[in-house]
């Protein structure tokens, strides 16, 4: 990770789905903003999500834009993946304040909110360059995932039918219920509950993991980063596509998609000394306890 050291004047903002959840932390931000004289950016969303009324350094109701200073997040794993995909190849941070159940991405706890904020107004963070997980589609459909890429056997149809090419070599033909793969920011969710590896974040590289797979053959993998994945579908019927969990629609049978790597596609603000391995043991031990 890398310092930031640049003050924000501007930040977009982007809140949890339900506005209860959202409501007091986007009173402290506003608050914390109007002292530290950075502007406020909701589009038209967010605006009427929360009833937010223009007044002095808030700005409404007007279209996302990406070009603020920095990205102020109110919520969990989710809404900050939304942030990161709004500000792909931007170089604008993410700074997130954990409203979520894991908030495994999140840069502060709630409690530590105001704390953090002043922080991120000041620049006072550091940013990881996350990368991301480029899909195209033979027929033009191109796709970034900054957690994971899912190809699933649609409910009802038969077990499907999933080779797969890496650098131009082939290296399986499995039959499953589908497959995951995830960068190392990704490799948490899906992948993880899937039996795949946790890959820690600075590696360099992205797990394929299989989805109920009918065979003894069938191994979790991590592929190198300048290395295509090119997966054919031999099913009989359309597999199902999904990116960072949003449904991207079909993989007919007989085509394929093409995944690349792409580094420091986004950025996620952190707080100086964050240990992934700390996080790892904090988060996941709650859901133990």
């Amino acid at each position: 990770m890398a310092p930031h050291g640049r003050p924000a004047r501007t930040a977009s903002v982007l809140t949890h789905g339900s506005p209860d959840r959202a409501s007091r932390a986007l009173r402290l931000l506003l608050r914390v903003a109007r002292e530290e004289g950075v502007e406020l950016w909701f589009d038209a969303e967010e605006t009427e999500k929360h009833g937010v009324e223009p007044s002095e350094g808030v700005l409404v109701g007007r279209p996302w834009r990406s070009d603020a200073d920095l990205c102020v997040v109110l919520g969990g794993d989710g809404t900050i993946l939304r942030g990161l995909r709004r500000h792909l190849w931007t170089g604008v941070p993410v700074y997130a304040i954990n409203l979520g159940e894991i908030g495994f991405l999140a840069t502060v706890e709630p409690e530590e909110q105001e704390e953090g904020l002043r922080r991120a107004f000041a620049g006072n963070f550091e940013v990881l360059g996350l990368p991301a997980l480029e899909v195209t589609l033979e027929d033009g459909r191109r796709y970034s995932a900054i957690n994971d890429v899912s190809v699933n056997r649609r409910t009802g149809d038969r077990v499907a039918s999933l080779r797969y090419r890496i650098a131009g070599e082939d290296v399986g033909h499995v039959r499953c219920d589908g497959l995951v793969l995830a960068t190392p920011a990704g490799s948490t969710g899906y992948n993880l509950a899937n039996g795949g590896p946790v890959l820690a974040w600075g590696v360099e590289g992205y797990a394929v993991s299989f989805i109920a797979p009918h065979t003894l053959s069938a191994r979790v993998l991590v592929v190198a980063p300048d290395d295509e994945l090119a997966l054919d579908n031999d099913s009989t019927s359309p597999v199902e596509i999904s990116v960072d969990g949003r449904p991207r629609g079909h993989l007919d049978p007989d085509t394929a998609l093409r995944v690349h790597y792409r580094r420091d596609a986004g950025l996620l603000a952190q707080t100086a000394g964050t240990s992934f391995y700390r996080r790892l043991r904090e988060k996941f031990g709650k859901l133990a306890g």
